[in-house]
Parts: structure tokens; C-alpha cells; sequence
């Protein structure tokens, strides 16, 4: 069994659309968001906090707004931007810029406690450490990233769809949804299963399951 460690009862879904209904479960886990510039470092002391905690293989994500004007802001900070200026002021900071091009990221890292003897890629901790992983664009870093001197083995998976920031549309989704558009529609004008079809965690989740079933992990 998976734990995946959320309260958004609709990232088990799409989870469960990739992996399995009998493969993943939610777990309620109040990790330490530790700050960093990227997605992957976030993620992956998450998944070594869970993992600690349970015991089992769990995965934890992280996903930002990367808009090309503000050279990827806010990124790993989306979260605490949306809360204190909104997507609506968002917007109107973006809007006097020439370029409106974005992308919303998601990295997925997946801890068990094991070495990932089938990674394709040979991995050199001590050259690995620190770096960004946000130059890495195959989609499923393989690594075991330090983190505070951690040492815990870690996969990283990232999941990017590119789209355009634009004046808030539509009632659905959550966070920068209104004013993320992909392919002329924004992420709250589509219904859950077009957005989970083309979504950025769906991307990651995707590359997870088919580390998954490659390396028969979770049997």
C-alpha cells in the first residue's frame, strides 16, 4: 500500500486513476514545509518526514505557478502568495508585462526507505547535493537528493504543463486555476477529468506509475 500524504481527497483520485483503487491511501500527515527555490527539495524532506513517521512507502508532491515574467515567481511559494495577495492581484501584476507565459510544475518524490537499485542513472550523492533539479527537463529526476544531511534515498518525478496567464475565468479548481489558461481554456473553466487529463500532476503521476510498474515497485 501507498500512503499519499494530502488532505485533498481529489489528489487521491487522480492518484487512484494511475496506481490503482487498491494501491493508494491517504495520509494525514503535517510534515515540515522546509523553504527552498525548488519544488524537488520541498517534496522530498516531506517524504522522508512520512516516511519516518510510517513506516511505509509514501509519496509526497509539491506544485507551484511559474510565471515567465517574475523569472519563476512564485514557484515553491505559490502557496503562501496566494494566501496573502490572491490570484486577483496576481493577475493585474502581470498584466502590464509583455510576456503572459507560464507553467504550473509538480514534483512527486517517493520514499521507502530502500535504494533504488533500478535507477537508470548512476547517482553521486555528494555531486547531487544541493543542486537544482529544476534544469533537469527528462521529467523523472533520478536521484537521492540531500536534504539537511539526510541521507534517505529519494525519486523525484516532475510533471510541467506550459499555458498563459490571463484575467481570472471559471468557477472550478482551486488555487491559480482562474488565471492559469492552457490551450485557449483556464484550469477552472474545465471539468475534473479534462483538468486531471492534462494536468501537471498528472504528468508526474504518470511517470511514477510507469517507474511503478517497471520496477514492480509496491508488490
Amino acid at each position: 500500500m501507498l500512503k499519499f500524504v494530502t488532505t485533498n481527497p481529489g489528489k487521491i483520485h487522480e492518484a487512484r486513476k494511475y496506481l490503482g483503487e487498491a494501491t493508494v491511501e491517504q495520509f494525514d500527515f503535517d510534515y515540515t514545509e522546509v523553504q527552498g527555490e525548488d519544488l524537488a527539495a520541498v517534496a522530498a524532506h516531506g517524504a522522508r518526514e512520512a516516511y519516518r513517521a510510517t513506516g511505509e512507502p509514501v509519496i509526497v508532491d509539491d506544485s507551484g505557478l511559474f510565471i515567465d515574467a517574475f523569472d519563476g515567481f512564485p514557484g515553491p511559494y505559490s502557496s503562501y502568495v496566494e494566501d496573502r495577495l490572491g490570484i486577483d492581484r496576481v493577475w493585474r501584476l502581470t498584466e502590464p508585462e509583455d510576456d503572459h507565459g507560464g507553467a504550473f510544475e509538480t514534483v512527486i518524490a517517493y520514499c521507502d526507505g530502500e535504494d533504488f537499485a533500478a535507477t537508470p542513472n548512476p547517482v553521486d550523492r555528494e555531486e547531487r547535493r544541493g543542486q537544482d533539479l529544476a534544469a533537469d527537463e527528462r521529467g523523472a529526476a533520478t536521484t537521492d537528493e540531500q536534504v539537511a544531511g539526510d541521507d534517505l534515498p529519494v525519486k523525484l518525478f516532475r510533471g510541467r504543463v506550459p499555458g498563459t496567464i490571463v484575467a481570472p475565468r471559471g468557477d472550478g479548481g482551486f488555487g491559480f486555476d482562474p488565471i492559469f489558461e492552457h490551450d485557449g481554456t483556464t484550469f477552472a473553466e474545465m471539468d475534473t477529468e479534462a483538468k486531471n487529463a492534462v494536468s501537471h500532476r498528472g504528468r508526474a503521476l504518470a511517470k511514477f506509475a510507469e517507474w511503478v510498474e517497471t520496477t514492480e515497485r509496491l508488490r
